[in-house]
Formats: structure tokens, C-alpha cells, sequence
């Protein structure tokens, strides 16, 4: 246990170092998140640097390399990690590229796709999940030779890799679309990440290789939140927030396809990101190219509950919802997903009736 305190304290303060070389970085290149570009959705009221997501990635890629005789003393081999830190590189190479020079849509989108597909190419899918009423329902039919690289053949796994590829896309857009309030994806992330490490670490499902990746990512995060925490003097910029998906994302692949912990932990984000697609698309509005102060983030921001407040509500619900995982078994985690749902939905016709109220009056 000593090797993971110790990698997790170096992991923050190399985290909240980076955060600050990066920051100087940032004002040098003048990358930076100007409020006037969208007075509707932005409250910061000063110039704020970006590129945020490579404080976190630096400080994780640094302490896992150093303690990398663990991370392949499972089931995972060299060819696995690579496959995902490629995939972290193309994010935050993409992501920096839009923060300077702010890519279309279509430009944005190639990064995160290449992204999964180098974890695909690496090896990493869901093979299996746990089905809630019985056994296991299994993804690793109708395989597709596609070459052969790191000594082995690989194939491309129909059901496995289409269904790694929606998961992965899904989880990066939840909290690219999340990221409106200082720290709060960071902090998501952060808890989201000790929560697998907790996971993992049990005798249970003991798998010392994905605990010591969690551990040292959420500390990571803890660092870069002393930066980031509301007034933010830096943020996560696109790449980052992208980043923090895709590696929650990617833990809940790798740890057995703990998927049902993952939809725990991001619950009322992901139910609000469906909810803002059905909302957008009623109006008329493309989803993807649409941005307004409609995500419940905003809402609760608009409501006067502020954004620290915001960040300590939505992190109490992901702890609370995650940690509940660890003592639930499938069913179990189905009920608190179904719970969920019903929150969410119970959020969303109370700000639909105020919204009705409003024009009424």
C-alpha cells in the first residue's frame, strides 16, 4: 500500500507543477479562454489559460512509466498501455490545436475517433459484461483478422470494438459537455477514479495494475483541482476535458467491464447530455453545434446555488451512487442506475415547469 500512497502524492504534486509550467505556457502562446467570446455561457471575467489536460496526463504518464512493472502484473501487457496513452496524446494534440485555433466540428471530431481507435488497436474492448438478471453476456464473436503487430495477431472484433468505440465517444462527449464550472469535471474525475481504485483493490477483484492507474489519475486530478477549483486560473481546455472521459472511460474497460460503475459515477452527467440532444433536437437545433446555459450545471448555476456548490452537488451524487456499486451486486447496480434515471427526470420536469411558469408570467 505504501508504493500506491506514494505514487499518488507524487502523481498530485507533480500534477499541480505541470498545472503551473502549463499555465505560464499558456499566457506565452496566448491560448487562452476569453469571456467575451460567449458572454451567455462564460461567468470567468478574466482571460483564463487552457490546455489544462496535459498537467494531468504529464503527472500520470510520468509516475505510471516509473512504476511500470505493475502495470503489466496482470492480465494487461506494454501493447495495452501504449495503445492508450497514443490515444491521450492524439486527444490533447487535437484539443490544443482547437483551443488555439478553435477547429470546426467536423475537425474536432477526427481526434477523439483516432483516439478509441488506438485503444481499439492496442487491444482494449469489452469482451464481456455483467448481465444483472444472469451470467455474463459476452462480445467476443465474429472476429476479422486485421494484421499482425506486437508479436500477436490482432483482430477487429465486431461486437467488442463497435461497442468500445460508442462507449468510449459517449463517455469523452459527457464530460466535454460537462466541463462549465471550475472543477467540476476534475473533480468527477477525481472521485470516479478512487472509486475504481477502491474497487480494484478489494480481494474480490483485486487487480493491482488497474488500482495503481485509477489511484494515481484521481490524485493527478486532486492536484490540477488547486488550480482549477472556482475562481479556475486554468482550465481543462478541449483536450482535457476529452481526456478525463476517455480515461474513466477506458478504467471501466479494462478493470472487467465495470460498465454499470462508470454509468454510476457519470449518471446525471450522461442523462443530461441525452436529455440536452432530445431538448436541442425539438427546437430544431443540431445537437453538436447548438451550445446554450440548458445543461443542469448551468441551471443550478442560474438558480443561485453557485459554482462551488454545483461542484460539491454533483460530486456527492457521483460518491454517493459510485461508492454503492462496491456493496451492490447486479441487480443491485440496475436499481441504482433506474434511481437515477428517475432523479434525473424528476430534475428535468421541475425545470421544465419553471421554464413554462416563466413565460407565463
Amino acid at each position: 500500500m505504501s508504493t500506491y500512497l506514494i505514487s499518488a502524492l507524487i502523481a498530485g504534486v507533480l500534477a499541480l507543477i505541470f498545472a503551473l509550467v502549463v499555465k505560464k505556457l499558456a499566457w506565452k502562446w496566448q491560448i487562452l479562454d476569453q469571456p467575451q467570446s460567449d458572454v451567455n455561457r462564460k461567468k470567468h471575467h478574466k482571460a483564463t489559460a487552457l490546455l489544462g489536460g496535459w498537467a494531468i496526463f504529464l503527472a500520470v504518464l510520468i509516475v505510471l512509466f516509473w512504476q511500470r512493472q505493475i502495470l503489466v502484473s496482470g492480465n494487461l501487457q506494454y501493447h495495452h498501455w501504449l495503445g492508450v496513452m497514443v490515444g491521450a496524446m492524439l486527444l490533447l494534440i487535437g484539443g490544443s490545436l482547437d483551443d488555439k485555433y478553435n477547429l470546426s466540428a467536423r475537425q474536432q471530431i477526427v481526434w477523439p475517433i483516432l483516439a478509441v481507435l488506438a485503444v481499439i488497436a492496442g487491444g482494449v474492448g469489452i469482451e464481456k459484461i455483467t448481465n444483472p438478471f444472469s451470467g455474463l453476456l459476452f462480445f467476443d464473436q465474429w472476429k476479422i483478422p486485421v494484421g499482425w503487430w506486437f508479436g500477436q495477431m490482432h483482430y477487429f472484433v465486431v461486437i467488442a470494438d463497435t461497442f468500445t468505440f460508442l462507449w468510449l465517444m459517449s463517455m469523452m462527449y459527457t464530460t466535454k459537455l460537462l466541463d462549465g464550472v471550475d472543477g467540476l469535471v476534475s473533480g468527477i474525475t477525481a472521485i470516479g477514479s478512487l472509486i475504481i481504485f477502491l474497487f480494484t483493490i478489494t480481494t474480490r477483484y483485486y487487480q493491482p495494475d488497474i488500482a495503481l492507474a485509477a489511484l494515481v489519475l484521481g490524485a493527478a486530478c486532486l492536484g490540477f483541482l488547486v488550480l482549477n477549483w472556482h475562481p479556475a486560473k486554468i482550465f481543462l481546455g478541449e483536450g482535457g476535458s476529452l481526456l478525463l472521459g476517455f480515461s474513466l472511460g477506458v478504467l471501466s474497460i479494462i478493470s472487467g467491464g465495470k460498465i454499470a460503475i462508470a454509468l454510476l459515477i457519470l449518471g446525471i452527467p450522461i442523462l443530461d447530455v441525452i436529455w440536452t440532444i432530445f431538448r436541442r433536437l425539438s427546437q430544431g437545433k443540431n445537437p453538436f453545434k447548438t451550445a446554450d446555459r440548458g445543461h443542469l450545471h448551468f441551471r443550478l448555476l442560474d438558480s443561485g446555488l453557485g459554482p462551488r456548490k454545483t461542484v460539491l452537488l454533483y460530486c456527492l451524487i457521483s460518491a454517493v451512487f459510485g461508492l454503492s456499486a462496491l456493496f451492490l451486486q447486479s441487480r443491485g447496480k440496475l436499481f441504482s442506475v433506474l434511481l437515477l434515471g428517475g432523479l434525473m427526470l424528476a430534475v428535468v420536469i421541475w425545470f421544465v415547469y419553471l421554464d413554462k411558469k416563466a413565460k407565463i408570467s
